[in-house]
């Protein structure tokens, strides 16, 4: 069975500092366009970080430049979100997803597998 299973989030203070993982499953993400979104409540889903399966093409939402960081551990086929300088407006339940596309990576549609979601809450 091909699946994604993030962990990793939780309530964390503004400024703080968080690491997401994604575990893959059934098959290898080495060469996967993989994404991390985020949706918050009565928002869209939208692209946090995404970067093809060569690396040569990434996307960095605006809101996390600065902040947010990517990193994968091919032997343990898992991929990280590494949060830091959290705020309140990064609050909502991220995703992680994987693709065969290379093109236009910060669009959920052209994602394959998706995990189930962490919730992320930055809050005082």
């Amino acid at each position: 069975q091909l699946q994604l299973v993030e962990s990793g989030g939780g309530l964390v203070q503004p400024g703080g500092s968080l690491r997401l993982s994604c575990a893959a499953s059934g098959f290898s993400l080495n060469y996967y366009t993989i994404g991390w979104f985020r949706q918050a409540p009565g928002k869209e889903r939208e692209g946090v970080l995404c970067i093809s399966g060569s690396e040569d093409s990434t996307y960095v939402a605006d809101s996390v430049k600065g902040r947010f960081t990517f990193s994968r551990d091919i032997a343990k086929n898992t991929v990280y979100l590494q949060m830091n300088s959290l705020k309140p407006e990064d609050t909502a339940i991220y995703y992680c997803a994987a693709g065969r596309k290379t093109t236009l990576i910060s669009s959920p549609e052209i994602y394959d597998y998706w995990g189930q979601g962490t919730q992320v809450t930055v809050a005082s």
